[in-house]
């Protein structure tokens, strides 16, 4: 019994988590530090091209989440996810209105939510994605759709106490069907 009671006592007293090797905080910070300059190091190492396709990637995977979720929130998803991509690729964003063949000011509009998207809009930022995510990962062609009509699902069910009651002035049911 009293082995019992020792051994609960050791593991209620040992940190979780916490890698123990260390003997001291001083032998702790100075293994933490050499790390970091190794992990810097390694950055050092990593080319350009390296850090827009893990960037890509990781918004490809943001955006694969987002469509799972069934978020209801008021807040502009497919605009943050337009931006971020298109500032991974380009220094300027008018250079990615001219690649997909839309005037600056449009662009601007679309990304400050001033203006929706056209369905040409989303189109060539489609095949753009396509072409873009061709040597990093696959990137399914209905994504941009599937973002921008999630959110616009969840802006009309999250904003339903807004323009339910107007609506529903228009609505009338002749026949009820009984259970």
């Amino acid at each position: 019994m009293t082995r019992k009671k020792k051994s609960i006592k050791e593991i209620e007293g040992a940190e979780y988590g916490v890698n123990s090797i260390y003997t001291s905080r001083k032998e702790k910070k100075a293994v933490g530090k050499v790390l970091m300059e190794a992990r810097l190091q390694r950055m050092k190492n990593v080319s350009a091209d390296h850090i827009i396709q893990a960037k890509l990637l990781q918004l490809k995977l943001k955006m694969e989440d987002y469509i799972k979720k069934p978020v209801y929130e008021d807040h502009n998803f497919f605009t943050e996810f337009l931006r971020t991509y298109i500032d991974t690729i380009y220094s300027r964003r008018n250079n990615f209105a001219k690649d997909i063949n839309i005037t600056p000011i449009r662009l601007s509009q679309v990304l400050n939510n001033h203006r929706d998207p056209k369905e040409e809009f989303i189109l060539r930022l489609m095949i753009h994605s396509e072409k873009t995510y061709k040597n990093v990962c696959q990137f399914h062609k209905k994504t941009w759709y599937q973002v921008y009509f999630h959110e616009k699902i969840c802006d009309t069910m999250s904003s339903q106490d807004e323009w339910r009651p107007g609506v529903e002035k228009h609505v009338n049911i002749s026949k009820l069907i009984k259970a």
